[in-house]
């Protein structure tokens, strides 16, 4: 097996939405050769005016050090997209380099629904890796552009050597029950188009290569059954 092969997948749940008992969470890569790679970081640890919906837990900070792993320790962060509960501890990680669609960066510079996460999001272009649509980003590892919840949007493919292959639809599907080839019924959601022409994308994906394990992100009957930090997928 190739050292810089993924070894291990934690899953980290943060906080979550208590009125809609809705998981809000994070994931952890380790490769053999010891890179560090964090997907999205949680909300933020002070939560910004108008979004009282969530709630801290453990956050990513106490996750990791949970595992031995302190903020500077973290290689790469794999930003999905800039939503609060996706992107508010991102500036912790002073040692990371961050990756991210080139479509959603760009929209992000004046899109107001990222306006609250900026002071996260918005590092030195020097550490910013800009991807451009479907990526191999490491051995084991790939990004899969899936626009419709925000321009540039991806969910991760990880590929462990005993689970099997495991993908993270992020917020592309966040419930499991949305998985479907059905057209949504609320198709008064402007994006609605888009987001199921990565709903398919996805469902096209698991149809194609085996896949043992789809994480649903944002499902709180699904993520009782999983197992998360310390406990890992190998």
């Amino acid at each position: 097996m190739s050292q810089t092969a993924i070894q291990r997948l934690y899953l980290m749940q943060v906080g979550d939405m208590p009125e809609y008992k809705i998981p809000i969470v994070c994931y952890l890569v380790q490769t053999g050769d010891g890179k560090q790679i964090l997907i999205d970081s949680g909300l933020p640890e002070i939560m910004p005016e108008g979004e009282s919906d969530f709630a801290n837990g453990r956050d990513v900070i106490e996750q990791l050090a949970s595992i031995g792993l302190k903020p500077d320790d973290i290689d790469i962060v794999i930003s999905t997209h800039y939503d609060v509960d996706h992107a508010g501890r991102h500036a912790a990680f002073t040692n990371a380099r961050y990756v991210v669609q080139r479509g959603h960066q760009l929209d992000a510079q004046t899109n107001p629904r990222f306006a609250a996460t900026r002071p996260q999001w918005d590092q030195p272009l020097e550490r910013i890796q800009l991807v451009d649509g479907d990526t191999e980003l490491l051995p084991g590892l790939a990004l899969i552009e899936t626009s419709g919840h925000v321009p540039g949007h991806q969910s991760v493919l990880v590929r462990l050597p005993n689970t099997g292959t495991v993908l993270l639809p992020i917020d592309a599907v966040p419930f499991g029950e949305g998985f479907t080839r059905d057209k949504p019924a609320d198709d008064t959601n402007p994006d609605a188009e888009a987001i199921h022409a990565s709903t398919l994308k996805l469902l096209d994906l698991v149809a194609r290569e085996p896949i043992a394990l789809v994480v649903f992100g944002h499902d709180q009957q699904q993520w009782a059954t999983l197992k998360t930090a310390p406990a890992y997928y190998d």
